[in-house]
C-alpha cells in the first residue's frame, strides 16, 4: 500500500510544460504590449541588423544588407546576417521568450549589449499583421549545413523542413509575410517604405525598400558643414521635418561616456511646465520611442530632442525607456547641458538669450529654484513685475534698499498704485516661482534685504493726518467703522498720493482666512458654527484707507445725514473692491447694489433733507 501510494506520490509530482494559446498571446501584444501595429516593422529589422551584427562579430568584411520588397498584400524581407541551422529554427523560432541575444542568468558580463532585441518576442510580433510567416534561412556558421524552411500560421503550428542548396546559396535570411485580412495596408510599398525610414533612418547598414535608400547617415547634428550658419539652417530644417515646428536654437547633446548623440530643440512657443515632453530615441540607430517622456528633467519642458544611443535599456515592448540607474545619469548629464547652453548664452549672446526668455522665462525660473548658480547667472535677466515696470531681480536690487513683494497678484494689485506714490518699490511675487526666487535672492547676492510687504506695512508709509482734524471728523468715522463692521472692515484715515484714488482696501491672507472663516461660520448649523467659532483667531482685520488729500473724501466726511454717509462709504468701499480687482463675496456684491440704488435714490431729490416715500431722510 505503502508503495502504491508513494508510485501514485511521484506520478502525481511529474513535471507538466506551460501550453501556450498563439492567437490570445498576439491579442495581447497587439492590444496591450504595442501601442500600433507598426512596430510588426521594426521588430523585422531588428531582426535582420542583429543577424548582420552577429555575423560579422566573427567575419567582419561580410556583407551588410537588408532588402524589403512589398507586393499585393505581402512583404519580403531578405538579409545578410548570420543565418540559422534546422536546430537553431526550432530552438530560437518556435520558443517563445528564448533569444541568441540575451545572457545567461547569472552570466552578465556575457550580455549581448551590441544587439538591438534581448526579449526573444522577435517574429512573433509580425502576427500582429500576418495570418502567416514563412523563413527560409542558411547558416554562415555552418555553411555545410542545408538551407531551412520554417512556416508558421497564426493558430500556434509550424512546419520545419531542409531545402535543396540552391533555395539559398548565400547564407542570410529570407522572412515572407502574408497579412491578416484587414490588415494588407500595412504592407503595401508606401506604407513599408515610410515605416522603414522612420524606424531605422540612422541604422549603420544599407536598408532599402526596393530601390529607394532608408539609411540617411550621417545623422544630422554629425554631418560636417561649411559653416554653423549652415548647420544651424540644416538643424531647423530637420526640426521642421521631424516635429513641425522652426526651433529658436538647437542645443548639441554630446555626451560620450553616457553613448548619447543627438540634438534638442527649442520650442519658438510658451508651453505649460504641466505638460509632458516627448522625445524621439533611437538605440543604436534603431527608433525606440517618439515619446520618450523620461528622458530629461522636468524643468527641461522647453525643448523636445532626438538622439541615438546605446547605453539606455528599452522595456520589453521596446517603445519607452527601462527607468534605472543609468537612464537617472543620463537625465542628469543632459540636464547639465541644457544648463551650460543657457550660461553660455547670458555669457555670450545676450540678444539670444532675450529672446529665449522671452518665451520661456518660466522654465529658467524653475531651474532658479534649485540651483544657485543658475539663479546668480540668470539675475540680470530674468523679468518681473514690479512698480518700475518689468525689471530684473538684479535691476529692482540696485534701485531699492529693501526688495518688498507680495505673495500673490492680489495684494500686489491692492498696493502698487500707492506703494509707488510713496517711493516704496514691490515686486508681484503671485506669479509661478516669483515668490521662491525673490526669497533666495540673499543667498546669491549677500547683503540684500527682502521683505514682504503686507497691509500693515503699506499703511505705515502712509501719512497720518494731523490729530486735531481726526478728532474733528471722529462722527464721521464712527458712522462709517459702524457701517462696514459687519463685514469685517475697519476704516482709517491717512493722507497719500496719488490724489485721484479716494479710498483703498487693504487685507492680507491672515485677514482673508479669518474673514472666511467668519463667513463660514455664519452660513453653517449650530454644532458646525460652534466648531469654526473655536477656531476664532486674531488676525487683523482688512481696512478701508481713506484718502484725506482727495477732494471727494473730504466732501463726503462734512456730510451730516448718518444715512448718507453710510451709503458712500459703501460705495467707497465696494469702488476700492473693484480697483484691487478683488473677487466679490455675495455680501459684497449686494452691498454695490444697496449702495448704486442709494446713491440714485439721493440724487434724485432736490432737497436732501425732505423725507422719501417710506419716510427716509
Amino acid at each position: 500500500m505503502d508503495s502504491q501510494t508513494s508510485q501514485s506520490s511521484q506520478a502525481s509530482q511529474s513535471p507538466h510544460t506551460f501550453q501556450v494559446d498563439l492567437r490570445g498571446l498576439v491579442d495581447l501584444l497587439s492590444h496591450h504590449l504595442y501601442s500600433s501595429p507598426k512596430v510588426y516593422l521594426r521588430e523585422l529589422l531588428q531582426n535582420a541588423v542583429d543577424a548582420i551584427t552577429a555575423r560579422r562579430a566573427e567575419q567582419p568584411d561580410a556583407p551588410a544588407r537588408v532588402r524589403l520588397y512589398a507586393e499585393g498584400g505581402t512583404l519580403r524581407v531578405e538579409d545578410s546576417g548570420v543565418g540559422l541551422t534546422e536546430a537553431d529554427v526550432h530552438n530560437l523560432l518556435a520558443t517563445i521568450g528564448r533569444s541568441s541575444k540575451r545572457a545567461d542568468p547569472g552570466d552578465i558580463q556575457e550580455a549581448r549589449s551590441e544587439f538591438l532585441g534581448q526579449f526573444g518576442i522577435g517574429l512573433l510580433a509580425c502576427f500582429v499583421v500576418a495570418e502567416r510567416i514563412r523563413v527560409v534561412s542558411r547558416s554562415a556558421r555552418t555553411p555545410d549545413a542545408p538551407p531551412v524552411e520554417w512556416t508558421a500560421a497564426d493558430d500556434g503550428s509550424y512546419t520545419v523542413r531542409t531545402l535543396p542548396d540552391d533555395a539559398r546559396p548565400e547564407p542570410g535570411t529570407t522572412v515572407h509575410l502574408v497579412a491578416r485580412p484587414g490588415a494588407g495596408e500595412w504592407l503595401t510599398e508606401e506604407r513599408v517604405l515610410a515605416l522603414a525610414r522612420d524606424f531605422g533612418s540612422l541604422l549603420p547598414y544599407d536598408v532599402r525598400v526596393g530601390d529607394e535608400a532608408v539609411t540617411d547617415l550621417p545623422a544630422p547634428w554629425n554631418r560636417p558643414y561649411p559653416s554653423p550658419a549652415t548647420r544651424r539652417v540644416a538643424l531647423q530644417r530637420h526640426c521642421h521635418d521631424l516635429f513641425g515646428f522652426t526651433p529658436l536654437d538647437s542645443i548639441d547633446l554630446d555626451v560620450p561616456l553616457a553613448g548619447i548623440r543627438g540634438v534638442a530643440y527649442v520650442l519658438p512657443s510658451s508651453v505649460s511646465p504641466a505638460q509632458r515632453a516627448s522625445h524621439r530615441v533611437h538605440l543604436k540607430g534603431m527608433l525606440l520611442t517618439e515619446r520618450a517622456e523620461q528622458l530629461l528633467p522636468d524643468w527641461a519642458f522647453f525643448v523636445r530632442c532626438v538622439l541615438d544611443t546605446d547605453s539606455l535599456r528599452p522595456t520589453a515592448s521596446r517603445e519607452s525607456l527601462y527607468e534605472d540607474e543609468t537612464l537617472a545619469a543620463v537625465r542628469e548629464a543632459l540636464g547639465e547641458r541644457i544648463r551650460s547652453w543657457l550660461t553660455g548664452l547670458a555669457a555670450g549672446d545676450p540678444e539670444r538669450l532675450a529672446a529665449f526668455l522671452s518665451v520661456h522665462h518660466l522654465g529658467v525660473k524653475s531651474l532658479a529654484r534649485h540651483d544657485k548658480e543658475m539663479l546668480r547667472t540668470m539675475l540680470p535677466w530674468l523679468p518681473f513685475e514690479t512698480t518700475d515696470g518689468q525689471l530684473s531681480l538684479e535691476e529692482f536690487a540696485q534701485r531699492h534698499p529693501v526688495v518688498h513683494f507680495t505673495r500673490s497678484v492680489e495684494e500686489y494689485r491692492q498696493v502698487a498704485p500707492i506703494a509707488s506714490a510713496q517711493g516704496v518699490g514691490v515686486i508681484n511675487g503671485g506669479y509661478t516661482y516669483d515668490s521662491e526666487l525673490i526669497e533666495a535672492l540673499p543667498s546669491v547676492r549677500p547683503g540684500t534685504v527682502v521683505a514682504e510687504l503686507d497691509a500693515d506695512t503699506v499703511t505705515a508709509h502712509l501719512d497720518a493726518v494731523d490729530p486735531a482734524e481726526e478728532l474733528a471728523l471722529a462722527a464721521f468715522l464712527g458712522a462709517a467703522r459702524a457701517k462696514l463692521d459687519p463685514l469685517g472692515c475697519d476704516v482709517v484715515l491717512r493722507a497719500f498720493h496719488p490724489l485721484s484714488v479716494p479710498a483703498l482696501h487693504l487685507d492680507d491672507r491672515a485677514a482673508r482666512h479669518e474673514q472666511a472663516r467668519a463667513d463660514a461660520e455664519e452660513q453653517a448649523d449650530a454644532l458646525w458654527a460652534g466648531i469654526l467659532g473655536s477656531l476664532r483667531g486674531s488676525a487683523p482685520r482688512a481696512r478701508l484707507v481713506l484718502n484725506h488729500l482727495n477732494p471727494l473724501i473730504r466732501r463726503i466726511s462734512s456730510l451730516a445725514t448718518p444715512e448718507l454717509i453710510g451709503t458712500a462709504t459703501e460705495s467707497l468701499y465696494g469702488q476700492a473692491l473693484l480697483m484691487a480687482q478683488r473677487p466679490l463675496r455675495p455680501a459684497d456684491s449686494a452691498l454695490l447694489n444697496r449702495a448704486f440704488i442709494g446713491l440714485l435714490e439721493w440724487a434724485t431729490h432736490s432737497d436732501p433733507t425732505e423725507p422719501t416715500e417710506d419716510g427716509r431722510r
